[in-house]
């Protein structure tokens, strides 16, 4: 790159999309540029990904004699959410970059599905611990009810709507429960989450009103979804508001999350915290419990406490 090429106009905007080392960028007037990094691009994020869809960056822009600008990215501006990959625990990666899907969110939209593949509560459970953590809206869409809309698919949900999340019963294939979600979304940034399989990328297409995502089907002989993303992408909705479609994911980063402050996390807990004997009480073991009272009342669907002690567990006991 030619150096001198950093002394052309700045301009600031919004990463939409990511592939490979090549970057949109959609300034504050509207104009859409394809931009890169080069080694001088300045970060406030620490050790993390440099670039990410979702960014709000700054720009130099580069003449190429075309109606078409090109740019470096010259300024990476601090991210004030930021949706990450679960780092690899069998190997020592303690000096690698965390891995950012996507910043600057403020909603995390969790999508599961009733049939192919089945309903995954624990899945949800990981993904709202997550949510909570970082102060993240969370909204629970249960796709494919064209496929499984039974009683016990709502019986499942019901502690969910109980503690005041959002949910939505969605079929992208049939266009069922559209109208409810797009108004949820509307003026917002989303992130869409989920295991691969569940409809995500055919719910985001028929949202944005663009077949922009490849679909895929559930794969017969394991029953998990194929991969159909694999860069993040931000997308206009006609009626307002952005989504973040992100990469289909095995595992959610719960890396900042420790066996001390993950009640913190299940949020009906913090109403029953003050009837354990000791502050201190990781809502396991411990005599006089009020966590698990209010389990064995009903105050506290067991299945979410199941929930708890799962991801407990699942936590290094030295984080």
């Amino acid at each position: 790159m030619n150096m001198k090429s950093l002394n052309a106009p700045a301009t600031a905007g919004v990463v939409t999309e990511v592939s490979g080392a090549s970057y949109i960028v959609i300034s504050e007037d509207g104009t859409e540029f394809r931009a890169r990094t080069f080694p001088g691009t300045k970060t406030d994020n620490g050790d993390a990904s440099l670039v990410v869809v979702g960014d709000s960056v700054e720009l130099k822009l580069i003449e190429t004699g075309t109606a078409l600008f090109e740019a470096v990215i010259t300024f990476v501006r601090p991210r004030r959410s930021a949706l990450t990959r679960k780092r690899d625990v069998r190997r020592n990666r303690s000096k690698e970059k965390t891995q950012v899907i996507a910043a600057n969110i403020d909603q995390l939209v969790v999508v599961v599905s009733t049939y192919e593949p089945l309903l995954n509560t624990r899945l949800i459970d990981r993904y709202l611990v997550f949510a909570e953590s970082e102060k993240l809206e969370t909204i629970i869409v249960v796709n494919k009810i064209d496929l499984e809309d039974s009683s016990e698919t709502r019986e499942m949900m019901k502690p969910y709507k109980a503690l005041g999340y959002r949910v939505f019963y969605t079929s992208a294939e049939k266009k069922r429960g559209m109208k409810a979600l797009k108004k949820a979304l509307a003026g917002k940034l989303s992130a869409f989450s989920g295991h691969s399989g569940v409809g995500k990328s055919t719910l985001i297409n028929q949202l944005s009103g663009h077949e922009r995502l490849k679909t895929g089907e559930t794969n017969e002989k394991t029953g998990k979804g194929l991969h159909t993303t694999s860069n993040s992408v931000m997308l206009f909705l006609p009626g307002g508001g952005f989504i973040i479609d992100t990469p289909g994911i095995r595992e959610f980063n719960l890396s900042d999350i420790t066996r001390e402050n993950l009640r913190f996390y299940f949020k009906e807990f913090l109403s029953f915290m003050h009837d354990c004997a000791y502050s201190s009480c990781t809502h396991t073991v411990e005599p006089k419990c009020g966590i698990l009272k209010a389990v064995e009342s009903g105050h506290i669907d067991s299945e979410r406490y199941e929930s708890y002690l799962a991801i407990y567990e699942s936590i290094d006991q030295n984080s």
